[in-house]
């Protein structure tokens, strides 16, 4: 029978390695040398972790995607770019969803899981589509988050915070483009001529 491997060995081999690999790096030897250890290092981690969702353990997901996140932002920095935001805040919304997939009684993951994601897009939305969505696209991501609750989970309450926050996401988003403007300004038109009407009408 196989003793079982003391981990000061297993630390020690990778520190060994880490360290070989950045100096061959800095000698010229290597390109990105440490860039695809650690980020091999992270990804390997990550999937340990998520290898104990096997023995129900559910809380692994948490660091199990994160730290796969984080490999793969070290070993696609350049390919990512702005992308980077994304995949980090990506990968804690996908713990969260698969949460919520393995235990449908855990309807609460359905909020940080949809915030989460929401800010996931958000990160790119400025580059990718401008002011224009990202203004309202917060309020918009919320509001489609307590629509899930409701109609997942089957809680009437969620619909409340969902309209709200839904009105708020379409203001904003309008405020932006000049329409609340133009609303505004032909209410008080509108107003404004019926009661100088009324006022003209009685005399």
């Amino acid at each position: 029978m196989m003793k079982r491997l003391d981990p000061r060995v297993v630390l020690g081999a990778v520190l060994l390695l880490g360290g070989g690999l950045l100096l061959a790096q800095t000698m010229g030897y290597l390109k990105n040398a440490s860039d695809v250890f650690w980020g091999s290092i992270f990804l390997l981690a990550g999937v340990a972790f998520l290898s104990l969702l096997f023995g129900g353990n559910w809380w692994a997901v948490f660091p199990g995607f994160t730290l796969v996140a984080l490999g793969v932002i070290i070993l696609f920095s350049r390919q990512l770019g702005d992308f980077s935001g994304m995949v980090i805040l990506g990968g804690i919304a996908l713990s969260f969803w698969v949460v919520y997939i393995m235990d449908r009684s855990r309807w609460w993951a359905i909020i940080p899981a949809g915030v989460l994601s929401t800010l996931a897009v958000i990160t790119i939305a400025p580059e990718r589509f401008g002011a224009f969505e990202t203004g309202g696209l917060l309020f918009l991501g919320l509001a489609l988050t307590f629509v899930l609750v409701a109609l997942l989970a089957g809680h009437r309450w969620a619909y409340y915070p969902a309209a709200v926050l839904g009105v708020l996401g379409v203001l904003t988003t309008a405020s932006l483009m000049n329409w609340v403007n133009y609303i505004w300004a032909a209410a008080l038109i509108l107003v404004g001529g019926f009661l100088v009407f009324r006022a003209v009408a009685r005399k």
